[in-house]
């Protein structure tokens, strides 16, 4: 995969190079998803890591199709109306994690702002039937924030993932401009809910959007108040020219004063560097 340095302003930096999108474990991958018409996130949201997490046999899976109801400033993923679940989906994605011989699977959906609980009962069925069909594995969930309402994140906590991740994006400042319908204290709350049921709770941000180094020390502050374990920090790039620009390609240095500062404020686990995303090396936060 190749990211079009037009979308993002200039040339890009050294340090954003991607490993290319081939290889044996690579079309496995790609030929599982398109046999048992799934979706996945690296394809979608133009993840700039799908040549090394494909070849390395193992993919974000997107439940309730490919469309999503919300149309933030930042994702590549397409705005639309979507279709109504396809109640088959659970099996397939159980199925194909079955044929991956995985331990460990990410799953992650688009918002459904238009089901009645935000396809949180969707969620649940396809946790349970991924761990039944895949007995001893561990997963993550990147979920939606579900509007809020407790119960519905709740379903999703009883269906018993090891590991629950919802994303605030960005500092308090740039949310308004970047997320649409979310907002930066509901995600918090989001957060803070599942950190109290006792579920390892994580959440990721970008950088790249104009924020200061002080905004980002006040988010980790406010994640670490919330509960939050384990943290993500990515450069944000362009995914087309309807979308944000960037600010700055943050320099790796940057990522790594991050990373430090993170663990020193409580996080227990920090991911932080240029090519960074939500699910990037997720079995190590399971295992943690």
């Amino acid at each position: 995969m190749t990211i079009d340095n037009k979308l993002n302003n200039k040339r890009l930096p050294k340090w954003l190079k991607m490993q290319r999108a081939s290889g044996p474990n690579y079309t496995m991958v790609k030929s599982l998803v398109e046999k048992n018409h799934l979706h996945t996130i690296c394809t979608s949201g133009n993840c700039p890591n799908i040549g090394e997490c494909w070849n390395a046999g193992t993919a974000t899976f997107m439940i309730l199709g490919d469309l999503c109801t919300r149309s933030c400033k930042f994702c590549g993923t397409v705005t639309g109306r979507p279709l109504p679940p396809d109640y088959e989906e659970p099996v397939r994605l159980a199925e194909s994690v079955r044929l991956m011989n995985l331990k460990h699977c990410v799953i992650t959906s688009v918002d459904r702002d238009d089901l009645a609980d935000g396809g949180a009962s969707f969620w649940a069925e396809t946790i349970k039937k991924v761990k039944e069909i895949n007995p001893g594995i561990t997963m993550e969930t990147l979920i939606p924030d579900f509007n809020g309402v407790e119960s519905d994140i709740q379903k999703v906590i009883d269906a018993g993932p090891e590991v629950i991740s919802h994303n605030l994006e960005t500092v308090e400042r740039l949310t308004p401009e970047i997320r649409t319908k979310a907002s930066y204290n509901r995600s918090l709350g989001v957060i803070e809910y599942i950190g109290r049921k006792g579920i390892i709770s994580k959440s990721g941000i970008m950088v790249g959007l104009g924020e200061l180094e002080d905004e980002v020390y006040i988010t980790m502050d406010d994640l670490v108040a919330a509960g939050c374990r384990v943290l993500t920090i990515g450069q944000y790039l362009r995914p087309s020219f309807e979308h944000m620009e960037v600010v700055e390609y943050v320099r790796p240095e940057i990522f790594e004063k991050y990373r430090i500062a993170g663990l020193e404020k409580g996080f227990e686990f920090v991911e932080s560097s240029p090519l960074v995303r939500s699910s990037y090396h997720a079995e190590k936060h399971a295992q943690r």
